[in-house]
């Protein structure tokens, strides 16, 4: 049966200059018109994002690929619950911060603690005097580690939202209606959640 020609090439989305040809919306609109392509597209935009994003609740890499499989999956399955009043990136997080809370509450209920370490391995330097540049890239590594530290340790409510805004970059708007609080109480954790960081993180400038 010969295809559509109206479906979507994936090779043919974007331009040389990675300019969208489609925005999500058009492209879940495309979707839930059967085009299956339009779904690999917005996978292939997503995966990266949501992994950042998701990793941060767990520090698990296999938990992690699998909430954002499950995300991708309820994509799938409930593509036809997304309307167009809302942003598809907003609707996409929310699964997937929905999903998170839904599998560190079984964790919570098992009494297995999920805050661990950002790395499962420990490397050993052995460093040369005579070798500032490698004392530097060690020096930002253990600077970042402890920004990442700095982040796992704060409230779920601020650590929530410093995510999605300094390191997800996503709008005030759109992290208001991701965990729906009003615009002035993202505002104000975010502050809030900077001046803690800045505070914790201070002693290692």
């Amino acid at each position: 049966m010969r295809q559509n020609s109206s479906n979507l090439s994936v090779e043919s989305l974007d331009n040389k200059k990675n300019q969208y040809i489609y925005s999500d919306e058009q492209l879940i609109s495309r979707f839930q018109s059967g085009d299956e392509n339009a779904y690999i597209e917005l996978v292939n935009r997503y995966k990266d994002r949501l992994t950042n994003f998701v990793y941060y609740f767990f520090k698990d890499e296999e938990q992690t690929e699998d909430v954002v499989q499950e995300t991708f999956i309820k994509l799938y399955e409930k593509k036809h619950y997304y309307k167009k009043i809302a942003k598809f990136s907003t609707w996409i997080y929310t699964i997937a911060r929905n999903l998170a809370n839904t599998e560190l509450r079984k964790k919570s209920r098992r009494k297995i603690v999920y805050l661990s370490q950002m790395s499962n391995q420990k490397n050993d330097y052995d460093l040369t005097a005579d070798d500032p540049g490698l004392n530097k890239e060690v020096e930002n590594k253990f600077f970042l580690k402890k920004i990442y530290a700095a982040i796992e340790n704060l409230p779920e409510n601020y650590k929530t939202v410093i995510i999605l805004r300094d390191i997800q970059e996503l709008s005030y708007d759109e992290i208001s209606n991701i965990i729906s609080v009003p615009l002035g109480t993202v505002k104000s954790r975010i502050n809030r959640a900077r001046l803690k960081l800045q505070a914790d993180l201070e002693k290692f400038k």
